[in-house]
């Protein structure tokens, strides 16, 4: 109860008598007549008032869970040193090296993956920890539910450093790099923000020290022949595709263009882009013709804006085009800066305006349309060992390839680190040699405060908004 109270008492006593030659302490009859008094008034005050007593026994309970916290903090750090392994956590398997500098620990989504990346590592260095499902939001929970909770535990017991702000220390820090090796669908993703919330929270300087890494297993195997690879992405999966596909595919179109090999590489990943970034304004813009015509549009600067000539050519060319919507051109006195605004008999539904021209992805998509109009002349013929066919579109042709080139491919789509055998997962994501790993570095410590406390925080209003303002934009969304 007294815990942060500060009281000055006047007492007036008629013989006063000190202990000692000090005089540093006052008899102790005095403090008999001063706590009964004080029981007694308080008690009174407390009748009347129930409120201040609820906040106060509040108090009490808040300063319990504190003293219980810091107790389990204190009991997860009492190991002598890095050499020494007792009271670490039964899942862990640590290494033999003891050098915390040449160690390394995986932090594991499940223990299924954990018990390959077991069997796979190379025990001298590499320590493996699984953890059984989804780690505690710690945004949200109370410090002491936290250090309640067996996984969050289990990590501050294997890394060593201890928790808090009285009992952290990275100096004692047991593994160098911290790895964290989830799946990669939407609950890796998920388990993989709990765990940086955890770190930027409560071990932040191991964040900043550089020692915290997040794996990258592969989500493709394709062989062909004796060819056999491991894709980490989709991007990287198409490049392999169309690499195989322009060795035996030609593509002709009008005006005498033939493309083949690099050239027709290049036009094909370049197109597959462009229908991306295409897709993504899609979501602003509504139809896929609009979208073409902005990326040809003139609307590059600022001052293009600024300017209404080449809004008003933009506006021509959605009025030839005949549109299902209707375009007008505005003037926006806030800003000083014309826009076109779309819409229909519902009302507006878009602008386009130097907010949207000064976006990375329109720009991207400008640079790309310009790549392609060189080439893009429709119709399309595609050759591949004496056999054609005609395409329409640049879009169509890409498709045809890629499919066509799959024909040749036997391809396995990895869900989760549990369906690699151990084997597959040293030789892709653990061998220092041939895996990628990503370091996560605080280069705004604003921004990612800022970050994590509206999505992982309690309050809700700012999440929602922040999902408002951000839905057109989200990829790989996963319902």
């Amino acid at each position: 109860v007294r815990e942060g109270l500060i009281a000055v008492v006047s007492v007036k006593l008629p013989q006063p008598q000190f202990e000692g030659q000090t005089k540093g302490k006052l008899n102790s009859d005095i403090k008999g007549h001063v706590e009964q008094l004080v029981n007694d008034r308080l008690g009174e005050y407390f009748d009347k008032h129930s409120t201040v007593a609820r906040r106060i026994i509040g108090k009490c309970i808040d300063a319990a869970r504190a003293r219980e916290a810091a107790r389990k903090a204190r009991e997860l750090t009492r190991r002598k040193s890095a050499m020494d392994s007792g009271g670490l956590p039964g899942k862990l398997a640590d290494c033999q090296e003891r050098d915390p500098a040449n160690c390394e620990i995986f932090i594991v989504e499940g223990e299924s993956a954990g018990g390959s990346a077991k069997q796979g590592r190379d025990r001298r260095y590499q320590a493996i920890l699984p953890l059984k499902g989804k780690i505690l939001n710690v945004e949200k929970a109370r410090y002491d539910k936290m250090l309640g909770h067996e996984e969050i535990r289990a990590i501050i017991t294997a890394l060593g450093t201890g928790i808090g702000k009285d009992d952290f220390d990275a100096g004692r820090l047991r593994y160098h790099k911290i790895i964290l090796m989830t799946d990669a669908d939407v609950d890796g993703s998920h388990i993989r923000t709990l765990l940086l919330t955890f770190f930027f929270r409560h071990m932040k300087e191991l964040v900043e020290r550089g020692h915290v890494y997040i794996a990258q297993p592969p989500l493709y195997r394709v062989k062909r022949g004796k060819m056999d690879r491991y894709i980490r992405d989709e991007r990287e999966f198409s490049h392999e595709l169309m690499r195989r596909a322009t060795e035996d595919h030609i593509v002709k179109a009008k005006e005498g263009i033939s493309l083949e090999g690099a050239a027709l590489t290049t036009f094909l990943l370049n197109v597959q882009e462009y229908d991306q970034i295409a897709a993504k304004l899609l979501r602003r813009l509504r139809e896929r013709a609009l979208v073409d015509l902005v990326a040809a549009s003139d609307l590059e600067k600022k001052a293009d804006f600024e300017d209404k000539k080449a809004l008003e050519k933009l506006l021509k060319a959605i009025e030839k085009a005949k549109l299902k919507m209707e375009a007008k051109l505005s003037y926006d006195e806030e800003h000083s800066l014309y826009e076109l605004v779309l819409g229909n008999d519902s009302g507006p539904w878009a602008r386009i305006n130097w907010a949207l021209a000064s976006r990375q992805d329109w720009k991207r998509l400008r640079t790309l349309g310009r790549a392609i109009s060189a080439s893009d002349k429709p119709p399309f013929s595609v050759s591949c060992n004496g056999d054609k066919v005609s395409k329409e579109s640049a879009v169509q042709v890409l498709a045809f390839v890629l499919e066509d080139a799959k024909k040749d491919f036997t391809i396995t789509r990895f869900k989760g680190l549990g369906e690699m055998n151990p084997d597959q997962l040293w030789a892709t994501t653990m061998n220092a040699e041939t895996r990628t790993l990503l370091q996560v570095k605080l280069e705004d410590m604003v921004e990612a405060e800022t970050i994590f406390t509206t999505l992982m925080g309690e309050n809700v209003e700012e999440r929602r908004k922040f999902i408002e303002d951000n839905a057109l934009d989200v990829q790989n969304l996963d319902i």
